[in-house]
């Protein structure tokens, strides 16, 4: 009996990234240029099942940088600064981070978190974070300190926020509901109650604000697709999943609303990739397939509403609007990319992985555009160049051998055997960086 094998890249011209393949006797086995990645995956890869050939062509690759990590462990969410001038990151180790752009660098890091950090989202003026955690808390932090404002709390996980377009109110998922608190006091205005089967109680996966800060659309666990007006209590249906078996392969991960307010993105932990619903009326306008059947983790329209992206298991496809072609699939993660979010102008693409790893990608092209670095959260064989920018406001981490701007303050903690060169750097003393920190 030959091997049942889901291979998730690239053949022909691209390198291969990653596959993952059911061996005889149903065992998962994968690889990744030498590498072993197995840990956490084989329940993922199994629940997201995949069929089909990958299209045969050429496709953005990043650029592999060997033991750079952003995270110590696995990434949930990115979001950026509604000036395009920092992006917040959300994991599975507990922390929030916060890095510059465009050099990249860290600006800090959020830490004493109860939790996994599920969710992360900027406030419409850039001043505020709210974020997402497992222990049942939103906590919302001040811009760019990172000083704890205050924290909201309720039963079960939180796994995903949004602000409202206007910035007074903020939407959170306590497990099977949906409450809406008042800023910047913090009040309860509204709260959705989730149902039960009898057995388990529905779960909200995801939730985001129309534009016009009406309505409110999320997805649940049992593969719910519904729309709420808070102010006066009306529940549109689009599709209901309590009529659906409970099984996380009908679960709705993620929705979006587009720019103008007019579609509503949903993607599947099934095999019916993104669709996309007409609003107000809900009729299923197009479905968003590659050919390559797998589930969708994230989906995110661009500001400019001329691109929707969307994350599987270790890619991302970027589509163009309104016309749904297919225009690239963005390979270089080694696991599930669980989050992807826009630039306010439309021109980047960053993506987060539970490989501990966030990327940057340029728009529209799709072409790798740089990691995200934290050298304490990297592994003991990575060597990397450090500087700080002239502003001294983050610390810039890059793999050996990059350039250093001019103007660029050294950061030099040289150790024998861990030399790496400032290439490009004319200011500043020495020109080697470090390993360890």
């Amino acid at each position: 009996m030959p091997d049942e094998t889901c291979k998730l890249e690239q053949q022909g011209d691209a390198p291969q990234v990653f596959a993952v393949s059911k061996q005889i006797g149903g065992q998962w086995a994968f690889n990744r240029r030498d590498f072993i990645k197995a840990a956490g995956v084989t329940v993922a890869a199994a629940s997201l099942g995949c069929t089909g050939t990958p299209p045969a062509r050429a496709e953005p690759v990043a650029q592999l940088v060997e033991g750079a990590f952003a995270h110590k462990k696995a990434i949930y969410s990115v979001a950026f600064s509604p000036d395009g001038t920092r992006l917040a990151s959300g994991s599975f180790d507990r922390t929030i981070k916060l890095w510059s752009l465009p050099d990249g660098g860290l600006l800090t890091t959020l830490e004493g978190i109860e939790g996994t950090v599920n969710s992360v989202a900027f406030s419409p003026d850039g001043t505020q974070l709210a974020s997402g955690i497992s222990n049942g808390e939103i906590r919302l932090w001040s811009v760019p300190d990172g000083r704890l404002l205050t924290t909201l709390k309720d039963r079960g996980p939180v796994n995903s926020v949004a602000f409202s377009p206007d910035g007074t109110q903020l939407a959170g998922s306590f497990d099977a509901t949906i409450q809406l608190w008042a800023l910047p006091d913090g009040a309860l205005i509204n709260k959705l109650e989730g149902y039960s089967d009898g057995i388990s109680s529905d779960i909200v996966n995801s939730v985001a604000f129309s534009p016009d800060g009406t309505q409110l659309a999320f997805g649940t666990r049992f593969g719910g697709l519904k729309v709420w007006s808070p102010f006066d209590n009306a529940l549109f249906i689009i599709v209901d999943g309590s009529k659906k078996e409970s099984a996380i392969y009908n679960s709705v991960r993620a929705v979006a609303f587009s720019p103008d307010g007019t579609q509503l993105a949903s993607g599947n932990n099934d095999d019916t990739d993104i669709k996309l619903w007409s609003l107000p009326e809900g009729t299923l306008l197009t479905t968003l397939d590659d050919g390559y059947k797998r589930g969708v983790l994230s989906v995110a329209f661009s500001p400019d509403g001329t691109l929707l992206a969307g994350s599987y298991v270790s890619t991302i496809i970027l589509w163009s609007l309104p016309e749904g072609t297919l225009l690239a699939t963005l390979y270089g993660h080694e696991n599930l990319v669980f989050s992807v979010a826009f630039s306010p102008d439309s021109t980047l693409l960053a993506s987060a992985s539970s490989d501990n790893t966030i990327k940057l990608w340029s728009l529209p092209d799709g072409q790798y555009v740089m990691d995200l670095i934290d050298i304490a959260a990297s592994s003991p064989d990575f060597e990397g160049a450090q500087f700080a920018p002239p502003d001294g406001s983050s610390v810039v981490t890059l793999p050996c051998d990059s350039p250093i701007p001019d103007g660029a303050a050294c950061i030099c903690n040289c150790v024998a055997g861990g030399l790496c060169s400032c290439v490009g750097h004319s200011g500043g003393s020495g020109g080697h960086y470090w390993y360890p920190n």
